[in-house]
């Protein structure tokens, strides 16, 4: 069973019996009557349980994320430690949280070797692609276009489900809102935003305001919020039940590229043509910190899962670390000879990676900063770059007209995919890691099992 969390990931499983008790009311008879866990629900990518509880008669889930989880962590001692921060793990739960914990451990031990092959070639749109992206579980994925649409296709038979129309211009920012993946943000060249029904294509929402290009969007985990960058220099926070904006960021003084929610929804950061990067606080709109350090653009920015770091990747050929919550420049990531163009966390936050126009990736130790693997053997640019769920592979996308599969830990090249007759500029995996969708400039798409 699948199911989306506060928490931010899919669950692998829901998990029912054995642990249903109340949580001790640290001193407080009323909460032990008023506060109690359900179930627990195992999340695999990154590693974590789910706790749902009731609470004063309301559902309520928290997670308890275990990001340094390894297969030679003693579980025992870990529990124990959980336990003393988390009242609903009772003394009666100990044991079936121990089995959950070593469940998490063998799915994070076991090896793999998965070839990929071609399962399918979409000649999706008539006119480029800019984008693809797939829904939490990988059922479904959505393609945009300069055609001015927005299409939905199904991942198992590559059948095309329904074609979103009424941007009057380009469609270059596309996503779901994982992990729930019910509705569908297009962002435009027309100045527009539109929020879109997964399942029936109906447009709920126009949002209007941005004066210029929409070149970037995304939602909180917490699908209450999508966020949109413009090149009007501003980013805007639109409530998708309401279909109103909520609060306009300004302070750039040019166009905003990339923007990131972080998994708690409650910090948002954009990066821009004038070098920086800006943290905002969701609620109020405003500009908590200026990570100024660049000495070029901003082609990319994002948190890490816990929300403590945030990197930055520049035209300026290097890539920085920071303290999210006080904006204090950590370190700066540097060996690349030209412009860095995405980089990025593996789910847990323990790695970094970079793809340059230098045609090369690197990979980085997020604690200690240094470079653990180069990913050399591209023939042109890097344009995206991804981790698959578990943190073990990496995918890339180059100019050269193929991607290439590595190995994250040792940066040995694992397979390329090759096949598309033209740049390709996107690439992703599927929440389980077994399912990859490339696109490309010779306006197909590619599904690869």
């Amino acid at each position: 069973m699948a199911a989306a969390t506060a928490g931010g990931g899919a669950c692998a499983q829901a998990l029912f019996g054995r642990c249903r008790g109340s949580g001790p009311g640290l001193g407080a008879r009323g909460w032990r009557r008023t506060m109690g866990l359900r179930r627990l629900l195992l999340r695999y990518y990154p590693p974590g349980i789910i706790l749902e509880y009731v609470q004063d008669g309301e559902p309520k889930t928290r997670p308890i994320d275990l990001l340094d989880l390894s297969p030679d962590t003693d579980v025992i001692a870990l529990v124990e430690e959980i336990q003393k921060g988390e009242p609903l793990i009772t003394a009666s739960c100990k044991e079936y949280v121990i089995n959950l914990v070593r469940r998490l451990q063998e799915k994070l031990g076991e090896q793999e070797d998965h070839k990929f092959y071609l399962f399918k070639v979409l000649r999706a749109h008539m006119l480029p692609l800019t984008n693809v992206a797939f829904n939490k579980s990988g059922s479904r994925f959505i393609t945009g276009s300069y055609d001015r649409t927005c299409k939905v296709w199904d991942t198992a038979s590559g059948e095309e489900l329904r074609t979103l129309e009424g941007h009057r211009n380009v469609v270059f920012a596309i996503a779901f809102n994982n992990p729930y993946g019910d509705k569908i943000a297009t962002g435009s060249f027309d100045n527009t935003c539109k929020l879109w029904s997964t399942e029936t294509g109906k447009c709920y929402y126009t949002f209007r305001g941005h004066t210029a290009e929409i070149v970037c969007l995304s939602f909180n985990l917490q699908s209450t919020l999508v966020a949109t960058g413009s090149m009007d220099t501003t980013a805007k926070l639109w409530d998708i039940e309401k279909g109103e904006e909520v609060v306009t960021l300004r302070g750039h003084s040019a166009e905003i590229i990339t923007l990131s929610f972080n998994t708690t929804g409650d910090r948002i950061i954009t990066g821009s043509f004038d070098n920086t990067v800006a943290v905002w606080e969701v609620v109020t709109g405003r500009m908590l910190h200026t990570l100024i350090g660049h000495r070029g653009e901003i082609s990319s920015a994002q948190f890490n899962w816990d929300c403590s770091l945030i990197v930055t990747g520049s035209m300026d050929k290097t890539c920085m670390l920071w303290n999210a919550m006080t904006g204090a420049h950590i370190a700066t990531l540097t060996g690349h000879s030209d412009e860095i163009l995405d980089v990025c966390f593996d789910y847990a936050g323990q790695r970094i990676a970079t793809a340059s126009a230098d045609g090369s990736g690197r990979v980085y130790n997020a604690e200690t900063r240094k470079c653990i693997a180069k990913l050399e053997g591209h023939g042109c640019e890097i344009s995206k770059i991804c981790f698959n769920p578990k943190g073990n592979r990496i995918l890339t996308a180059s100019s050269d007209k193929t991607a290439r599969l590595w190995d994250a830990a040792t940066g040995h090249c694992l397979q390329i995919l090759e096949g598309h007759s033209d740049e390709i500029f996107s690439c992703a995996f599927n929440y389980k890691g077994d399912i990859i969708i490339t696109g490309s400039k010779d306006n197909t798409c590619r599904i690869w099992h």
